[in-house]
């Protein structure tokens, strides 16, 4: 079966983890994802991820970041739907929860937190957000 938004299936794959405590999750690999990964990471809201083969497939393990028995992504949503995109130049981009949560956005330049486009001044399709 084909999967309509396979960024928003991770999103939920990672969401309903976090909500069971568990230490990692798995989801089918893609450069995409890995993209949104390699953010989530150097923002510090997950441990890693690695590459793994599952029953002859490629899939990412997730691994989970908690602090103190919480989970660090408290509350991470998608934006931009596979039926209604969001775009957003960097002038309309907001901060999200005053500074405290980032938005990820697929720039011409890769995908980038809200920070980095900033930084390097391109605005760009509103992934998610997380908290």
């Amino acid at each position: 079966m084909s999967m309509t938004d396979p960024l928003g299936d991770m999103i939920t794959r990672i969401r309903n983890g976090q909500s069971a405590r568990l230490p990692a999750v798995l989801t089918p690999a893609s450069k995409f994802r890995v993209n949104v990964l390699e953010v989530l990471a150097r923002e510090g809201y997950i441990r890693g991820y690695e590459r793994i083969e599952e029953e002859g497939h490629a899939a990412l393990r997730i691994e989970l970041k908690y602090h103190e028995g919480e989970p660090v992504i408290r509350t991470i949503k998608r934006v931009s739907k596979p039926g209604r995109r969001v775009y957003s130049g960097i002038a309309d981009l907001g901060q999200i929860c005053n500074g405290l949560g980032i938005a990820i956005l697929s720039t011409p330049k890769g995908v980038l937190s809200d920070s980095e486009a900033r930084s390097q001044n391109v605005g760009g399709e509103v992934l998610c957000n997380v908290i």
